[in-house]
């Protein structure tokens, strides 16, 4: 299995459609509706790369940026 680390910038309580979209930078934008509240924000994106890479969610995990908009995930493939 391969590990791989990734960074996302997280936009919380969009009106655009929740999704992931890969940066000229290879800084992944992560789109959803769920607000920054409880978590429910880093849940949703965790769901939506998890989607994004085809990989269960229990391989997706928050490395850094709990707190932040600015966030590094750990998906294992």
């Amino acid at each position: 299995m391969a590990r791989m680390k990734i960074q996302a910038k997280l936009y919380p309580g969009t009106r655009k459609p929740e999704g992931v979209v890969k940066g000229d930078d290879d800084v992944y934008s992560v789109y959803t509706k769920a607000r920054a509240i409880d978590g429910k924000a880093n849940e949703a994106a965790v769901k939506l790369i998890a989607k994004y890479f085809s990989v269960p969610q229990s391989r997706v995990i928050l490395v850094r940026g709990a707190t932040s908009r600015h966030k590094v995930f750990e998906i294992d493939t």
